[in-house]
């Protein structure tokens, strides 16, 4: 096995995966990724391990020993972190809200960002690496949950209440580009973006769920003042209805006081928003919808268009922006974006509406369903 194969056939991600392979050759060039080891020292101790590499992988004594002295590179699982900087997966809401019911200041969602204030600015080389090497982990499972996939990006405010008819309409934008056959994107916070993963995770159901869990979750219309009783109203929406559709949400711990949303089906959170927010919108391949927002939003529709101006992420992907009033009135960015694409490959790949409702036939119209 050389270097250039594709690095999907090299990396091991879970037991199963690390059966099948020592059955059938041995593990030198592989990387084994996140994978507890201790129930396999009699495997590691008769298995050739030379060039392989151990990411954070628990293992014995013994079998540790052999395999460095085989020449494998060993990256040992580091004690008493909230979070595993070398997973192998995207993490599920179960995951970052475990605990819940004592309170969300005892998940591993908060405690991670407990960890992320305590060590971003005590300059620990040590902290930033693993910050570092969990966001390319993350990045990495990203694409490979992705591959194959047509992905519109939902973007738009974090202040969008629950209960409110915005809420409404984001979450059926969500529910209308998954029935579509897209893969919703989002920012993975609340707001809008809960609105699209909710939407989203609506779309296998009958059309009055969507209307019964918006009453419900109206209830607790914002994560202000309680993160646990608004996560606990999605989680009730999510035990009522099982079995949603898949979306994506992609958050930041650097944006920490805004919790995950419960409705995307995996969410890649990162400790660099830079990183989070260039890699939502580069994986948009087939467009982004802008939902009214404040300076987040008018920062990431100028992100988008950058990259479509210059073609640096391949030909432009489309952007629809909605609310004409707010995009031409409030915050004029429609003018700047139409006169920055004017002659150029992007100017048939801009749009704006009036209504979210109109948002997915112009998404169409412009291209993303090619």
């Amino acid at each position: 096995m050389t270097l250039h194969e594709p690095h999907t056939r090299r990396e091991i991600e879970s037991l199963d995966e690390f059966d099948r392979v020592v059955s059938e050759r041995a593990l030198g060039g592989f990387r084994v990724q996140s994978v507890d080891l201790t129930g396999r020292t009699s495997v590691l101790l008769r298995t050739d391990t030379g060039g392989t590499v151990f990411l954070g992988c628990p293992m014995e004594p013994a079998a540790a020993a052999k395999v460095r002295a085989d020449g494998a590179l060993v990256f040992p699982p580091v004690p008493d972190l909230p979070f595993d900087p070398y997973r192998s997966r995207l993490y599920t809401a179960d995951d970052l809200f475990a605990g819940l019911d004592g309170g969300y200041a005892a998940t591993p969602d908060a405690l991670t960002y407990e960890w992320f204030q305590r060590t971003k600015a005590d300059g620990d080389i040590f902290a930033s690496m693993l910050r570092a090497i969990h966001d390319d982990a993350i990045s990495d499972a990203l694409d490979e949950r992705l591959a194959g996939a047509r992905v519109v990006g939902v973007m738009g405010g974090h202040t969008m209440g629950r209960g409110t008819e915005s809420y409404a309409g984001a979450a059926r934008l969500g529910r209308s580009l998954t029935r579509a056959g897209f893969t919703v994107a989002t920012g993975g916070g609340p707001g809008a973006m809960e609105a699209a993963n909710l939407g989203a995770y609506a779309a296998p159901h009958h059309g009055q769920m969507l209307d019964d869990a918006l009453r419900l979750l109206a209830k607790a219309p914002s994560f202000m003042p309680s993160v646990t009783d608004w996560a606990q109203a999605a989680f009730e929406v999510r035990s009522r209805w099982p079995e949603g559709a898949d979306s994506v949400g992609i958050p930041t711990w650097f944006y920490g006081h805004e919790p995950p949303n419960a409705f995307a089906g995996h969410i890649a959170k990162y400790f660099a928003n830079a990183t989070r927010e260039d890699g939502l919108l580069a994986r948009s391949d087939a467009g982004v919808i802008f939902l009214p927002g404040a300076a987040g939003t008018v920062q990431e529709i100028f992100d988008n268009a950058t990259g479509n101006y210059y073609a640096s992420r391949g030909e432009p992907t489309p952007m629809v922006l909605v609310d004409r009033t707010h995009w031409t009135d409030h915050l004029p960015t429609w003018p700047l974006l139409r006169s920055l694409a004017r002659g150029r490959s992007m100017e048939s790949r801009i749009a704006l509406v009036d209504s979210v409702d109109e948002a997915p036939e112009a998404l169409l119209r412009l291209g993303a369903g090619a």
